[in-house]
């Protein structure tokens, strides 16, 4: 149901959506994008910081904000050293362009506080509306709550903070407004259903069923509006729709309720009614969170100019995507390398943007990447399922159910999505929506016919700049009277660079930083610089460039020049200052000198703050000029300095995640390495957020260029990361990598290291059978080589498979076995986690006073070690036992030491997790209010970290909620 007008569903004046109950001007919105009242009309916030600012102001109205927790805010703890200084800067800036800020926006002796009175925030009005709605629905009065929070649904122009979720503070401020957005919605369609408006709730519940298609409540009342509005074969066509969608997707049956209605429905029930209002508390019944708006596509050029033609055919294309209801609209750009096939592609879509109000999806493809090393369609569907809100263990592992979910959270929504560089149309076809309403725009290198053929693409070949759009690109860059004073100089620039937009904005570089140099001599330069890498000319793209990137790279200083072609063997897909450093064997401060004269060049681009990015032809001539001008062993030896710094650092950050892991110890780095310093488990965890993707590919190039040990390695030292943020399947592939490389080393520790990673990532997976089989390899192969300390750890590993699969007993038998191999070899770390496991087998059996025993153990042996992590896991074990041993009190003492632990070691999960076993301990002990506030504080973390137990512990709630 895309496309459907909200004020159509929310019948409120647009007048009376700016005011306030008062009915004075608001000054502040946003519940759409960011916006600001200047008097006469509405105005967007400049974009950058400001509007960041603005935005974390805006969400925390009347409080005094710290200057050094803005800083650290605004910049994600990664500013620059003049961060402190431009807070200010950004203060005056917003007080001179927005006359609301002028005199609200107070500088305090600590910080900052933005004065919001009573009416000027939409999201303020929006939830004292809401609250309005849920005492009116709580109170039986449905039609108070239709004219009410038809008002507060009125105040919403598209998702929360839709321009300015740029940072992760507002990014999840905006999810929380989305998601009282939605709850509104199903409030305001129940009560639709009580006062007889059933066509209309069946509009409001189809678009919310699409948008939201992992919530229970908003499928069962479509069922009943259908069947209220006499469409009982649609009611029942909805609930298979669902059961489908549910069970291909989750793995999951929908709940008895839906079963139930389900029956009633087929029965034609007579007795079957409408809900009464209030029983919307079952919103809180969701498998999924709320999509975010993503706005992915990259900055767009300053100089982007000509295209008129291309520009109108894909602007006549998006009208095309917003008016038709049965296809989704494919643009597929094709065109040479370097012809600017992005540059195009990028302008269209910040130029439509607004025309597609629930976001844009980027990814770079990188088909034509030096190295042979393409994005995974996968990887691709994964990064986008991420961006769209839905939580990492919600995502399948195999590719085709990732598509069908990716083409679920999209149905109903009008998103652009920019697939570029695609290597062929098979890397594209997983990433297409299913639904109407949406545009994809395809860049390639080849035609992609058969995208054309199969999936009704049109096509778009882009040719060379016309002669005049290509003396407009230099005159924009050098200046008018430059340019119009030689003009048969111009003529020969244009000539010598092929008329491609990369050639003539590289030589406009070189040109710009000697404007006392005559046009006549720069063409010159590149007329006898022309066959001087002849040897290399291989007749594809990069032959007809190669001249000016020749031109441009001969007038580097030679540390420069250096630098650029060591950044040929990278394998991308971006690169930051500290590993450019171990690249080149240098000091990080030199070498930021170094990238400032390659970027002034245009031969790189710092497309984030201290991350640098190559063009792929300007990739493949440094790689060219590397192998042309640089011995090998100096090549491979930068290579393996490179390799050193991502292995070292990765270490280093492995072992600030999880300490007691254990990841083999890298041997000493390469001469010139200077790995990234890491002080704290939050610099570690943003440093693998950061190389996550650079890692995978330096993995995957380790394996190819003959580096195996390190493929390894890394991939071992990936793990911790991968599992804390559910990376999952990179964890299974990254480490099915690592198994070939060992098997091609002949090295059978390797072998079974690998082979215990994969079984982890199995494990998470829920894939038990294969987990278990790559544990079991590894296990033969530790027995073998006689290696009992590894052989105790994949004991472990096995038990919990065993655990997920019921199999109990199983598991008892696998946590002695671990235990009996950590006493011989006397691992006092080891031995104490075994006899947790030991004892947690013994309680999920209900054989108590073992479980007692052995947990008793784990927690002094952990005390005596100074484990607090071991100490936290054992006490919520003896917790357990406890609880299924009928001593309630005992047990809730033991929860409430694990969470004063968990809290105090930063473990939100762990809290979590025990927080709603204490829960249950209050239940049993007959303290039901102690319960629900445990469940509560539980799903409250869980729901912050998108984890899937939210909703098992939140169905307690409900469940207390209903009553007996």
């Amino acid at each position: 149901m895309a496309g459907i007008d909200l004020s159509m569903l929310y019948p409120i004046c647009s007048e009376a959506t700016d005011l306030d109950p008062g009915g004075r001007i608001m000054q502040w919105r946003v519940l759409g994008s960011v916006e600001a009242w200047n008097g006469d009309a509405w105005m967007p916030v400049p974009a950058g910081k400001q509007r960041d600012l603005l935005a974390i102001m805006l969400m925390h109205p009347g409080q005094m904000l710290e200057r050094r927790w803005l800083v650290e805010t605004l910049w994600e703890g990664r500013g620059p050293e003049s961060a402190v200084r431009l807070l200010p800067h950004y203060v005056w800036r917003l007080r001179g362009l927005l006359p609301g800020c002028a005199e609200r926006l107070r500088g305090v002796p600590s910080g900052y506080l933005l004065e919001v009175a009573a009416g000027d925030l939409d999201s303020e009005r929006f939830g004292e509306l809401l609250a309005q709605g849920r005492h009116a629905a709580r109170s039986g009065e449905p039609d108070r709550v239709v004219r009410t929070l038809s008002g507060a649904l009125g105040l919403w122009r598209g998702p929360a903070l839709a321009d300015a979720r740029t940072l992760p503070v507002l990014d999840e401020a905006a999810r929380r407004l989305d998601q009282q957005r939605t709850e509104a919605r199903e409030v305001f369609a129940e009560a639709l259903l009580d006062i007889g408006r059933s066509a209309e709730a069946v509009t409001e519940l189809v678009e919310l069923t699409a948008a939201e298609p992992f919530r229970e409540l908003p499928w069962r009342l479509l069922m009943l509006a259908l069947h209220g509005s006499g469409r009982r074969p649609d009611a029942l066509d909805a609930f298979q729709r669902l059961r489908a969608l549910w069970t291909d997707e989750l793995g999951i049956e929908p709940s008895q309720e839906l079963h139930d209605l389900h029956r009633r429905l087929l029965a034609d029930d007579p007795t079957l009614t409408v809900p009464a209002a209030g029983r919307a508390e079952l919103n809180g019944r969701r498998l999924g969170t709320a999509p975010g708006v993503p706005k992915q596509v990259p900055a767009t050029g300053e100089h982007f100019i000509g295209r008129a033609a291309e520009l109108a055919e894909l602007t006549r294309l998006a009208e095309a995507a917003a008016e038709m209801g049965g296809a989704v609209v494919i643009s597929a750009i094709a065109g040479t390398a370097g012809i600017g096939k992005t540059a195009l592609a990028v302008h269209f879509a910040h130029r439509i943007a607004d025309r597609f109000p629930d976001g844009q999806l980027y990814v770079n493809l990188r088909g034509f990447a030096p190295g042979n090393l393409p994005t995974d369609p996968g990887v691709a569907i994964r990064s986008f399922l991420d961006a769209l809100g839905v939580p990492l263990q919600r995502i399948p592992a195999d590719l085709d159910a990732q598509a069908a979910l990716y083409r679920t959270v999209l149905a109903g929504r009008r998103m652009l999505v920019l697939l570029d560089n695609a290597g062929d149309a098979d890397q594209v076809r997983s990433l297409l929506p299913g639904a109407p309403g949406c545009l994809v725009v395809v860049t390639s290198r080849s035609s992609l016919a058969g995208l054309v053929a199969t999936e009704g693409a049109r096509p778009l070949i882009l040719d060379l700049l016309a002669p005049a759009e290509a003396g407009e690109l230099l005159a924009r860059r050098l200046g008018r009277d430059r340019v119009a004073a030689e003009p048969n100089a111009v003529d020969e620039i244009i000539t010598l660079c092929a008329r491609l937009p990369l050639a003539l904005a590289i030589t406009a570089a070189r040109a710009a930083t000697r404007p006392d140099l005559p046009l006549a001599d720069i063409a010159k330069e590149l007329r006898e610089g022309q066959g001087s890498l002849d040897a290399f000319d291989t007749g594809d793209a990069l032959a007809d460039v190669r001249t000016v990137f020749s031109w441009s790279y001969r007038r580097l200083s030679s540390a420069a020049a250096r630098v650029f072609r060591l950044l040929g063997l990278h394998p991308g897909p971006d690169i930051g200052v500290p590993a450019i450093a171990s690249l080149a064997g240098l000091p990080p401060r030199s070498t930021q000198s170094l990238l400032d004269e390659l970027a002034r060049a245009h031969l790189i681009l710092e497309h984030l703050d201290g991350r640098y990015v190559l063009h792929d032809l300007l990739r493949a001539f440094a790689a060219e000029m590397a192998d042309r001008t640089d011995a090998e062993p100096d090549r491979q030896a930068a290579s393996r300095r490179m390799l050193d710094h991502y292995l070292h650092t990765a270490h280093t950050a492995t072992m600030l995640l999880d300490p007691h892991q254990s990841p083999a110890a890298p041997a000493a780095a390469q001469p010139g390495t200077t790995p990234e310093r890491l002080a704290d488990y939050h610099q570690a965890l943003a440093w693998f957020t950061v190389e996550h993707w650079v890692l995978v590919a330096a993995v995957d190039h380790a394996g190819r260029t003959g580096f195996d040990a390190y493929t390894w390695q890394l991939a071992g030292a990936m793990r911790s990361f991968f599992d804390r943020r559910g990376h999952w399947q990179d964890w299974a592939d990254t480490h099915r990598a690592a198994l070939d490389a060992a098997r091609r080393m002949a090295d059978r520790p390797a072998q079974a290291y690998a082979c215990r990673g994969i079984g982890g990532a199995y494990t998470r997976l829920t894939q038990y059978d294969h987990a278990a089989t790559y544990l079991r390899l590894a296990l033969d192969i530790y027995l073998d080589i006689g290696d009992v300390t590894s052989a105790a750890r994949t004991h472990l590993s096995l038990a919990i498979v065993l655990e997920r699969q019921g199999r109990y007993a199983d598991e008892l038998d696998q946590a002695k076995h671990a235990l009996d191999r950590y006493r011989a070899v006397g691992d006092r770390v080891g031995e104490a986690n075994a006899l947790n496991a030991v004892g947690w087998s013994y309680a999920l059996l209900g054989q108590c006073d073992q479980a007692l025993d052995f947990c008793q153990q784990a927690v002094a042996r952990h005390k005596e070690l100074g484990d607090r992590h071991g100490q936290a896991a054992a006490w919520d074990s003896l917790g357990y036992a406890h609880h299924r041993n009928g001593d309630h009190d005992r047990a809730i003492a033991c929860f409430q030491h694990v969470v004063e632990i968990d809290r105090e070691l930063g473990d939100l999960f762990g809290e979590a997790d025990t927080l709603g076993r204490l829960g249950d301990a209050h239940d049993a002990a007959g303290s039901p209010e102690a319960a629900r506030a445990a469940w509560q504080q539980a799903v409250e973390i869980l729901d912050g970290l998108g984890h899937p137990d939210a909703d098992r512990i939140r169905a307690k709630l409900d469940a207390k909620a209903a009553g007996p």
